[in-house]
């Protein structure tokens, strides 16, 4: 090499294992939370939203992401950091960068017009939302948990009824119609008692789903995985419902789920990836709080996620995708990592 001219700065070489080590720090596996290029994501969200593919998050309240989608200086007053000023606010800056968002809380409660009002009003109006609907309609018995207290065992005497549906959860929605994507109803495992045979539960969806009013997106998401067959299927696209493609610990994995003849049954896709497949909800919280970093990396998840947004890019097909904490950690990290 010629000797470099005086007082120029000395160029060495890298080592191959200097290379490799500077690679992944830059991979969204190994970055630090500190080192998050929001813009990038912001802008890569966009381009797929142009193509009505929106991708977003399962809630959003979380402290994990300050650093990386939320800038703590906005949400300081006088003694410091202010969680109650962040649980009001932040999703104005949550909208910065992802153009949807699924609410989880309305599954335990049918908000009113004032608190509808007060979400809508604390973020632009760009932002597009998907809502779980309340347990009230789909939990058939109430669990023996400690939070549903004397009702805990009991049969639940408002499952299925599309009348409280309208009533209660669609009329205080309906002026911000045109920023919800979709609804979804949740139903949990069903027990054998419950339903001694699928097509017992697909008659009594059948008769729900041809009693709901038009003008909305409805999306069934179910957690028995003997289900998934060509009947329930067959119900879903009769009403121009979609299912909803979930990663949850006793369903197929989502790869499996989208190579299922017949799955798409409707003009719209959903989708929630929701836990690793054979990990339970509170292992889940367990290993990843504070939802801080990546823990447990799931790269078959992740390709089956670019395999359906591959899929409605080509077939022109709305996709709403929602990612959470508890697939693999965090969960803007797990999103910047299947979009790149």
């Amino acid at each position: 090499d010629p000797v470099p001219a005086e007082n120029a700065p000395v160029t060495r070489r890298a080592t191959p294992s200097q290379i490799i080590i500077g690679l992944m720090r830059e991979a969204p596996l190994f970055r630090h939370p500190g080192a998050f290029d929001r813009p990038a994501l912001a802008a890569a969200l966009a381009r797929l939203a142009a193509e009505s593919v929106f991708i977003g998050t399962s809630s959003w309240k979380y402290e994990g992401w300050l650093g990386q989608i939320y800038t703590r200086e906005r949400y300081a007053r006088r003694s410091g950091f202010s969680k109650k000023h962040f649980e009001d606010t932040c999703l104005a800056e949550y909208a910065e960068t992802f153009p949807i968002v699924c609410g989880d809380f309305s599954f335990y409660q049918f908000p009113g017009e004032a608190y509808w009002r007060r979400l809508f009003g604390s973020a632009p109006a760009s932002l597009r939302y998907a809502f779980k609907v309340p347990e009230q309609i789909t939990v058939k018995t109430y669990p023996t948990h400690a939070r549903y207290g004397a009702r805990g065992g009991l049969d639940n005497p408002s499952f299925l009824d599309a009348g409280l549906l309208e009533d209660a959860f669609l009329r205080p929605l309906e002026m911000h119609r045109t920023q919800i994507s979709a609804l979804i109803f949740e139903f949990g495992t069903f027990s054998k008692k419950s339903y001694a045979r699928p097509e017992d539960f697909l008659a009594d969806l059948d008769r729900f789903l041809a009693a709901l009013p038009g003008g909305w997106r409805y999306s069934v998401e179910i957690r028995n995985p003997e289900y998934l067959g060509e009947e329930y299927f067959s119900c879903l696209r009769a009403h121009q419902v979609a299912h909803v493609f979930n990663a949850w610990t006793r369903m197929p994995p989502l790869g499996v789920q989208l190579r299922i003849p017949g799955a798409f049954t409707a003009d719209f896709t959903v989708c929630r990836a929701l836990l690793r497949r054979g990990r339970s909800y509170e292992q889940a919280v367990n290993l990843f709080s504070p939802y801080e970093q990546i823990k447990d990396p799931n790269p078959e998840g992740r390709q089956a996620l670019r395999d359906l947004i591959a899929q409605s890019r080509a077939n022109r097909r709305a996709a709403f995708i929602f990612v959470n904490n508890r697939f693999e950690g965090n969960a803007p990290l797990t999103i910047e990592a299947v979009v790149e």
